[in-house]
């Protein structure tokens, strides 16, 4: 069997990155449910398992808890900061609240080279990342001490005979400079992990999950987006179920140019699906008629898809399973630390959809982050373009026409829009760049234009680096390149007179303005 970290959930901010790293050790990771019943986990057959961090105080009534069986169980088990405090606090140990909350870098001293999760690694004087309120005063019979740091002498520990460790740190973020070599150590020097997991394997694997899923006969309808999520899942549907897959693409009149024609040439014409295209402007700008409070014009979108979705499945009754573009993130921000299942998040395809169509769910990119669902993308074979184009959100340029949203001001948008893009990538820096777009603004400017005065729209241009879209800065272009963009836009779309480009990082602003 496949090597497999299970991580258990206790709330910490950094509990993807914990699983990102792993996974791109080649050591499959999931992230469950911090109470997971024993037999659960038994099932489940983890190689080792992680406590991860969080912001509950092991002395608060409610906090998270996992099942009493599990530091009896002959695996390693890795306690990251709350973990470790938990760990410690259910051997006998003691942990107090410190005077101060320690948030930042810290330096480790005192390493023991014994360790073994230090070993021979340069970890004296290294920067790791400090992140609780709550220190161990205390250990429990037979831990001993692998580290400390100035103000916290209890930084790396281990039980002296069983494969029992903490970090007060979190090595899973940059800032801990040998965090990753230390999650190494864990993986293959302690738990004996093998860096089996590939997208390749990953792929076969799916593919039979599917199949087994679907059976052989039934039919299968997604709602295609021409997105990264939506585009690799009916690749990948169509690899597994063939013709029994019909592609459902809904053309909304919010795209970006000329949008609606490229998804459909890449699926119908150059992939051969059973692809099924549904010209909606009308009604969608119909519903958004009137509206500018953006989650008015969310609800607007979201409402006038649900009905166009339910009257194209009705057409196919033969259809038994409607498959959704889940992913990993979604699935983790979708369950509390506690285990019970919330809302699933508005921004999934067709959430939402009217109980009597009685269709199964299929979710096939459920276990797969953003960067590994391009990995599978790129093994199905759809262009890098496609793959690594910029996010675009669900509502399209509902969200990016700020106030009233008409077919003349999404024109307008769409054409500075391509002229900016088309730019970045002219310059080679369109993957430097996490996203960018345009923003119509609901303000007119005064400008002068030949010897005349015009009254004009204002369009706001944006672009963001990110690792993980959670925070983001703003992309500093070069000075002539930025200019020209301005002139080109302000000279080629009418309409358009004053150009201004957006600052503002991430926190405190958010990516899109709506």
């Amino acid at each position: 069997m496949s090597s497999r970290i299970l991580v258990l959930d206790f709330g910490s901010q950094y509990n993807q990155l914990i699983l990102r790293r792993i996974r791109q050790m080649g050591v499959f990771a999931e992230l469950k449910r911090a109470d997971m019943p024993l037999e659960e986990i038994q099932q489940w057959g983890p190689t080792g398992i992680i406590l991860s961090g969080g912001p509950a105080s092991v002395y608060d009534e409610n906090s998270p808890r996992p099942c009493k069986e599990l530091l009896d169980l002959p695996l390693p088990i890795l306690g990251i900061c709350y973990g470790m405090q938990l760990m410690v606090h259910s051997l006998g140990g003691n942990i107090e609240a410190s005077d101060e909350r320690e948030y930042g870098q810290a330096l480790l001293q005192k390493v023991d080279r014994e360790g073994a999760l230090t070993g021979e690694l340069p970890l004296d004087g290294s920067q790791v990342w400090m992140s609780h309120g709550d220190s161990v005063t205390a250990l429990p019979d037979d831990f001993v001490v692998n580290a400390s740091t100035k103000s916290t002498p209890y930084t790396m520990v281990q039980h002296r005979s069983k494969p029992l460790f903490g970090l007060q740190f979190h090595p899973e973020v940059r800032h801990s400079i040998h965090g990753e070599s230390i999650l190494k150590r864990f993986l293959f020097d302690v738990c004996g992990a093998k860096a089996d997991w590939s997208m390749a394997s990953y792929l076969d694997r799916c593919l039979e999950t599917v199949k087994k899923q679907v059976g052989d006969d039934d039919k299968v309808i997604l709602g295609l987006s021409g997105g990264v999520d939506s585009s690799v899942m009916a690749l990948l549907l169509h690899k597994a179920i063939g013709d029994r897959l019909t592609c459902i693409f809904i053309d909304n009149g919010l795209l970006r140019l000329r949008e609606g024609d490229e998804v459909e040439h890449m699926f119908k014409e150059l992939h051969h699906l059973n692809f099924v295209r549904i010209d909606a402007e009308e009604r969608f700008l119909s519903a958004l008629a009137g509206v500018t409070e953006p989650e008015a014009k969310r609800k607007a979108i979201g409402n006038t898809f649900i009905e166009v979705f339910e009257e194209a499945v009705k057409d196919q009754p033969e259809v038994k399973w409607l498959a959704q573009g889940t992913i990993y993130p979604d699935v983790i921000e979708s369950t509390s630390t506690h285990g019970a299942s919330m809302t699933i998040k508005s921004h999934h395809n067709v959430g939402g959809l009217p109980d009597e169509m009685k269709l199964k769910i299929l979710e096939p990119l459920r276990e797969l982050f953003k960067d590994e669902v391009r990995q599978l993308g790129s093994e199905l074979g759809l262009p890098h373009e496609l793959l690594w184009r910029h996010p675009f959100p669900g509502p399209g340029l509902g969200v990016r026409v700020l106030g009233e949203v008409t077919k003349e001001r999404c024109d307008t948008l769409r054409k500075a829009d391509r002229i900016y893009i088309d730019e970045i990538r002219e310059a080679g820096i369109y993957d430097q760049i996490a996203q960018a777009f345009a923003v119509l603004l609901p303000v007119n400017s005064v400008g002068v234009m030949g010897d005349g005065r015009t009254y004009e729209n204002v369009l706001a241009l944006r672009a963001v680096t990110t690792e993980d879209f959670m925070t983001a800065d703003w992309y500093e272009f070069d000075r002539e390149l930025i200019a020209r963009i301005s002139n080109r836009i302000v000279g080629e779309v009418r309409g358009v007179n004053r150009v201004v480009y957006d600052v503002t990082s991430k926190p405190p602003g958010t990516i899109e303005w709506e």
